[in-house]
């Protein structure tokens, strides 16, 4: 999942990053189950939903099949790659994006979320049912509002179909990430901190989603730093970006030597160089060739990533 930022550089960039203006954060659904400090969620009998953002009808909409909370990104062009000084050469060079409309979910997918599809006989479990910290997790009521982890790129790509939406481009990701301007994190350019993101370890395990609406994309979308990484739907490819189409990329046609596919955001354990919104990540995705009772079928998971779903219409 790479890279490993030296602790002198990591003082510097943060002495020298400037805050930018917090966006605003989601309102809160009438009657939540439960709340945190900074957003609430609530719980329809048969799925977890999730906080209301503050936007018009047309901009919002609640999936009927498990609860999730879509926002609206409307069509524009959005400066997509590494802008700042600790760019890599898989963000280069930056480049302009234009895309259609799309709706992105608001937060990650839940454990209640997925354990519909689980119990509708389409989805796999997860590969396995602990947290980073947590032994019971997957299936344990305390952590339905938390995001579904240990889940590979297969999994979260037949979930998605089955929510009738499907895993976001790594274009869109950066869009519903980043908005109209060439901001370094969600939220702005402050770098990652306990207001903002569950990262730098200091919670040490994944979080309930929606958390943290300081850390809110011009959007609305909550959750795109930090928490978990999620997979979205492109094959890696380091050097994309040099041929990567103007208008609404879809990622290389195939990973060409290996099955690598693109995840994004950063995790709970992850410092202010992976919580870019430029970063790109990857994990091993599913091997065709490969046998349904071989693991390689299916891809890798781990207990830092999950994933969350968009759709067209």
């Amino acid at each position: 999942m790479k890279k490993i930022i030296p602790f002198l550089l990591t003082l510097f960039i943060l002495a020298a990053c400037q805050s930018a203006a917090t966006p605003l954060p989601p309102t809160s659904t009438p009657a939540p189950e439960t709340q945190t400090s900074e957003t609430s969620i609530t719980s329809t009998p048969e799925a977890t939903s999730t906080p209301e953002p503050t936007s018009t009808p047309d901009t919002v909409k609640i999936s009927p099949k498990d609860g999730m909370t879509q926002l609206f990104i409307p069509a524009g062009t959005t400066k997509m790659g590494g802008l700042d000084i600790l760019m890599e050469n898989d963000e280069l060079p930056a480049h302009d994006v234009t895309l259609d409309t799309f709706w992105m979910d608001q937060v990650e997918v839940t454990n209640g979320m997925y354990s519909l599809c689980v119990q509708a006989g389409l989805c796999r479990p997860p590969v396995k049912l602990n947290s980073d910290n947590q032994g019971n997790y997957f299936g344990n009521p305390e952590f339905k509002d938390y995001p579904v982890i240990q889940i590979t790129w297969y999994d979260a790509d037949i979930y998605c179909q089955w929510a009738e939406r499907r895993l976001p481009t790594e274009a869109e990701w950066e869009r519903a990430a980043r908005g109209n301007d060439m901001r370094n994190y969600p939220w702005g350019n402050e770098p990652p901190n306990e207001q903002n993101s569950n990262s730098n370890n200091i919670v040490g395990d994944v979080t309930r989603v929606g958390s943290y609406a300081a850390g809110a994309s011009p959007f609305g979308v909550l959750d795109m730093g930090g928490n978990v990484w999620e997979w979205v739907a492109d094959f890696y490819n380091h050097q994309y970006y040099e041929e990567s189409p103007s208008v609404n990329p879809t990622g290389p046609e195939t990973g060409r030597l290996n099955h690598f596919r693109v995840i994004r955001g950063g995790s709970f354990q992850d410092d202010l160089f992976n919580l870019r919104v430029s970063n790109r990540g990857y994990e091993v995705g599913p091997d065709p060739t490969k046998l349904p009772n071989e693991e390689a079928y299916y891809g890798r998971s781990s207990v830092k990533i999950g994933f969350r779903c968009a759709n067209d219409n």
